[in-house]
Order: C-alpha cells, then sequence, then structure tokens
C-alpha cells in the first residue's frame, strides 16, 4: 500500500490560515427568516443525543479554537488558527503540534471556547513525529466538560463521524460524513518536520482551521484528531466573503489521528514534557523505489544503517534487506513503516517479513524507544 502523502495547508490543516476570512468583530451576517414559512413542529426534529445535533450540543461547547502568533524574527509577524479540545478537567487540551507550533518560541497561544471565553495557552508539549501536542489553561470554564474518548479499534469503515473545528477561521463549525478508511499510513508536513500516522480516513468536510479538532462517533465519543487533507491546487478566485480566495479547500479526502495512539502520546507529553517514539533502529533508504522499505546498504554520511545493538539488529536484520510486513501489515515504502512502527509502543514485538538475497524471510522484533524529538 503506498502512503498517502498528504498536501497540508500551511503546514496542515491548522496554523497560519483564516485570520483574512473573519475576526471577532465581524461575523457572517445570518439569513433572514421568511415569515411566510409555515411554524416547525420541535416534535417532529430528531435531536437525540445521538443525533448530529445532540452530538454538537455537547461537544461543541468541549472544542477550542486555537490562534498562535509567531515570536521574535522571520515568524514574529506570522499567525495561525486551528482547533482543540478539552482532554481534562486538570484545563489540558489536546490538539496538533502543527497548530502550536508557531508559538513554541516565544510566541502567543490563546485558546477559544464556544461561548466567547478567551484564555492564554501554555505548550505543555509537543510531539513533532505524532503531530500531536497538550496546551494548558487555568481558570477554564466551570460548565466544560472533557470529551469522552471512543475506542480506535472498534472503528469500522462506513460508520458515521462528525468533525468540529474552525475552517478558516469560523470556530465551532460541525460537519458529518463517514469513516472512509482505516490504517491509512499518511506521511505528512515538509521536508523540515514530517509526522507519520496510520490515519482514519473519513469524508466529513475538513479545511483549514480544523486541524486538531475532535472527529466523533455517533456516541459522541473521539476517535480521532482531525490532521491532514489531501487537496488539489486551487484555481483562484473569490472567497463568498469577497477575498481573493488563496487555500484550496476539502475533496472529501481527510485524515484523523486515531484517539489511541493520541491519547497515550498525550499522557506522555502530560507526564514528561516530551515524546516518547517506538524505534527500530534502522535507517531506511528514501530512494527505493520497489515494493516495500529496504535499509540502506550502505549510509553516505557514515551512519550505521542498522544500529549495533538495537532491536532489528538482535533480530538479525541487515543492511539491504527489504522489509515487506509488520505481523499482517503490508509494507509498500518507508513512510508506510514509520507509519506502522509508531503506531506501536516501546516494548512491543512485531513479525517483521523481508526479503534477502531474492529470499523471504520472518523475524521478530521488540521494539526500542527514543525520546524527545532531536
Amino acid at each position: 500500500m503506498a502512503a498517502v502523502v498528504a498536501a497540508l495547508l500551511a503546514g496542515g490543516v491548522g496554523g497560519g490560515v483564516g485570520a483574512w476570512l473573519v475576526d471577532d468583530n465581524d461575523k457572517p451576517a445570518s439569513a433572514g427568516v421568511n415569515s411566510s414559512s409555515p411554524p416547525v413542529d420541535p416534535a417532529s426534529l430528531n435531536r437525540s443525543p445521538t443525533s448530529v445535533a445532540g452530538i454538537a450540543k455537547q461537544a461543541v461547547p468541549s472544542t477550542v479554537t486555537i490562534k498562535t502568533k509567531g515570536g521574535s524574527g522571520a515568524q514574529g509577524t506570522a499567525t495561525g488558527t486551528g482547533a482543540g479540545f478539552v482532554y481534562d478537567k486538570q484545563g489540558h487540551i489536546l490538539t496538533n503540534n502543527h497548530v502550536v507550533s508557531l508559538a513554541a518560541d516565544g510566541g502567543e497561544l490563546t485558546v477559544t471556547f464556544s461561548d466567547g471565553t478567551t484564555l492564554p495557552g501554555k505548550i505543555v508539549g509537543r510531539a513533532e513525529g505524532y503531530d500531536l501536542a497538550v496546551v494548558k489553561v487555568d481558570n477554564m470554564p466551570a460548565n466544560v466538560q472533557p470529551l469522552p474518548l471512543g475506542d480506535t479499534e472498534k472503528v469500522a469503515v462506513g460508520d458515521p463521524v462528525v468533525a468540529i473545528g474552525a475552517p478558516f477561521g469560523l470556530d465551532s463549525t460541525v460537519t458529518t460524513g463517514i469513516v472512509s478508511a482505516k490504517d491509512r499510513p499518511v506521511a505528512s508536513g515538509d521536508q523540515n518536520q514530517v509526522s507519520y500516522m496510520n490515519a482514519i480516513q473519513t469524508d466529513a468536510s475538513i479545511n483549514p482551521g480544523n486541524s486538531g479538532g475532535p472527529l466523533l462517533n455517533a456516541g459522541g465519543e473521539v476517535i480521532g484528531i482531525n490532521s491532514a487533507i489531501r487537496s488539489v491546487p486551487n484555481s483562484g478566485g473569490q472567497s463568498p466573503f469577497g477575498a481573493q480566495q488563496q487555500e484550496s479547500g476539502s475533496i472529501g479526502l481527510g485524515f484523523a489521528i486515531p484517539i489511541n495512539q493520541a491519547k497515550w502520546v498525550a499522557d506522555t507529553l502530560i507526564q514528561g514534557g516530551k515524546p516518547v517514539y517506538a524505534q527500530m533502529g534502522i535507517l531506511p533508504d528514501s530512494r527505493y523505489t520497489g515494493t516495500g522499505a529496504q535499509i540502506v546498504a550502505q549510509s553516505p554520511n557514515g551512519q550505521d544503517p542498522v544500529t549495533a545493538g538495537g532491536p532489528a539488529a538482535k533480530a538479525g536484520l541487515k543492511p539491504g534487506d527489504v522489509i515487506t510486513k509488520l505481523n499482517d501489515r503490508a509494507i509498500g515504502s518507508y513512510e508506510d513503516l514509520f507509519s506502522e512502527i509508531w503506531s506501536h509502543r516501546p516494548g512491543d514485538k512485531v513479525k517483521v517479513t523481508y526479503q534477502r538475497d531474492g529470499k523471504q524471510a520472518t523475524t521478530e522484533v521488540t521494539l526500542g524507544q527514543r525520546v524527545g524529538d532531536n
């Protein structure tokens, strides 16, 4: 399976976009009401707790809009908008790393709740490789509750989903769709910062500003963190708000980080402030064009292709081996390999299928760990 290299907007579907669209003092006018229309019987509307309206009523107050401003230097004037949701009663908010990265080095970060309450936020920890971050606010509104978390393992293709965020700066926007695919290997970002995930794919409308917002199931539980979209170049033209359209939007291919992985990463960041990654101890060859992920035969910079004494070395893997499966998951490229490894935790045992000199073999690797993003 070839990895989907998501074409991100401003580093994702979050930071750096939406500021031109609408601000706190300039909300789009609501449509007028036709006085000749007959009244609607409330009893005829399905607004049960498990309806979209019911889910939105419960989840919107716990979904926030995050605005960032860069610190000194080249990013000093840059701004960004994204989303997040209340993770616990201590005021921790889970979001994407690319939503908060502008504010990481002396910048500013604010968190706005659906009732308009705006509070300064502090970054607790960031995980660039997972594209996740935890922000904390003090004196969180008393009526705001953490969103319940679901179980990624119970998600099925075709399940209905609800996405909430701030697309193009329009806070508390609710969209719906289905789970289009599971375990979709996605590499997103740019040359300076790349993240990998075995994503939940959805056709729910996700646009710039939705990053970090929750993807909920029909029970109102968070099953994913909206993080990336596949988009096409925009041909220009006018936006409905009178500005020149610069960003391309949803084409029905959105990707969310599974909540089971996000929860573990969030708890790790809250406890220690640094991310922890599972690792195999190999150097994959990004130039390899065949099927699978090849360990470089000889590193051009002197780095060992297989770390001496590392997990892969202990399992008998060698430079030049081509990894084609991890457990039962087919590996089509090195992006697939990273996505699959990072969906596991350090200490997990994985069955590795590989090819060497035209022959197939298997071995078991106990994954090691790396702390931090450096």
